[in-house]
């Protein structure tokens, strides 16, 4: 689960909400052990999500850096070759 969550910070254009929000929700799946929860641990569950986000999305705002911001195109293209080199050529789902 945890290889979904992905560096947020520093990129050009910024992140998304959606962005933030998919990597809180990996999160709390991770660390609840719950892929779905079920219907008793729905609330809770998204509850944890909601805060997460918001603490991360503080988080990304309140960070400064005088690094240059990274491409996403880039910086993409370097993890697909990584990943073709160590699962072979075509490695996309």
């Amino acid at each position: 689960m945890c290889r979904h969550i992905r560096t947020l910070f520093n990129f050009s254009p910024s992140a998304t909400d959606e962005e933030v929000r998919s990597a809180s929700l990996q999160f709390v799946r991770k660390i609840s052990g719950f892929t779905r929860p079920s219907q008793a641990n729905q609330a809770a569950f998204d509850h944890a999500v909601d805060e997460v986000a918001l603490v991360a999305r503080r988080l990304l705002d309140a960070l400064v850096t005088t690094a240059p911001p990274k491409d996403r195109e880039l910086e993409a293209a370097k993890a697909r070759a990584r990943a073709a080199e160590r699962f072979g050529a075509d490695s996309r789902p």
